[in-house]
């Protein structure tokens, strides 16, 4: 208890028309409360949306995580994966803690509540092949949005929102500056905008190889794209996630994608992150080129692919100790 005053009226504001209100009121990226908003409609709302903030206890909560991590043959409805269920209850957990700091609830219930494991996911990276694969499988206007995504390794959303005045393919240094990237807009009846990078870190400039230069040649010269316009389009508008996706999902599956490789567009970002490892650039340069908040988050991700790391160590000893005489490197105790 908090020994503060609560009005018992209060309380009897329904969780729906508080949690509407709380994010409404928050200062979230675009993206982000568009993830919200979904997670709290078709997860949320459904069980706990009529309830009185104070008829809500820890039971209920449990009761209701439970229901969202399993399947119900009944009615179809499946399972949310645990990394989904955390994120979910998390919005939960901070709407209730934000009816405890506005007095219209004494406490959280979301105290001591049990949730899925989630289980560390090991990368495994597509081979060329696949990327071969799914860029001729994909739709003709987004064969040089695969070979960007797996020569750059953008996320998807900040591939979608190059413009063409990002992008510099002439020069001796071809880069593609990231400073923004495309969302979808919250009420906006599924309407697009321009929203900052993931994190600050996400803000960058990445040089492009030879073969993303000459895709988005030809990209250009087939597809007339104003100097300031969308790279990539389809029917001439913007390219939502829905709408991706609808244009990815059949490509991924003929290209043999699977749920080990990823087969999304973030399976491309997997494959550029294990040519640099694999071709021996550092932690830090494989960290910058993703836009990583920190060298942590990429060993994370990718330190099962610097396999080759134990064998370096040892050349390195055995190149200089290896050199001392016998009698020196055995008198070791």
């Amino acid at each position: 208890m908090t020994g503060r005053y609560v009005d018992p009226r209060a309380g009897r504001e329904t969780f729906q028309v508080f949690a509407d209100a709380w994010l409404s009121s928050q200062v979230h990226r675009p993206a982000t409360a568009v993830l919200y908003e979904g997670h709290l409609r078709r997860n949320v709302y459904p069980a706990l949306g009529d309830l009185p903030l104070e008829a809500v206890r820890s039971s209920t909560v449990q009761a209701w995580v439970k229901r969202i991590s399993t399947a119900d043959p009944e009615t179809g409805r499946k399972a949310l994966a645990p990394a989904t269920v955390a994120t979910v209850y998390k919005v939960v957990s901070s709407v209730f803690r934000a009816a405890v700091r506005d007095r219209k609830i004494a406490e959280s219930p979301c105290i001591g509540i049990k949730l899925p494991d989630v289980a560390k996911k090991r990368v495994e990276p597509m081979t060329t092949a696949q990327v071969e694969a799914l860029r001729d499988a994909i739709r003709p206007e987004l064969h040089a949005l695969v070979v960007l995504l797996a020569g750059t390794g953008l996320r998807s959303g900040e591939a979608l929102g190059l413009t063409r005045d990002r992008v510099r393919l002439l020069g001796k240094n071809p880069a593609v500056v990231v400073d923004r990237q495309l969302v979808t807009i919250t009420g906006g009846g599924g309407g697009v905008g321009f929203g900052a990078p993931k994190t600050p870190s996400s803000v960058r400039t990445i040089p492009l190889p030879r073969v993303v230069v000459d895709a988005l040649n030809e990209h250009l010269v087939t597809h007339e794209v104003a100097a300031d316009g969308l790279l990539f389009t389809l029917a001439g508008q913007p390219i939502t996630r829905q709408r991706i996706g609808h244009a990815w999902r059949p490509a991924a599956v003929a290209a043999g994608l699977t749920e080990a490789t990823g087969t999304g567009q973030h399976a491309l970002r997997h494959y550029y992150a294990s040519l640099l490892i694999r071709h021996g650039e550092s932690v830090k340069t494989v960290q910058a080129r993703l836009g990583h908040a920190s060298a942590t988050e990429t060993l994370d991700t990718y330190s099962h692919l610097w396999h080759d790391a134990e064998d370096r160590t040892r050349d390195a000893v055995d190149s200089v100790l290896g050199a001392l005489p016998r009698t020196v490197a055995s008198g070791a105790r």
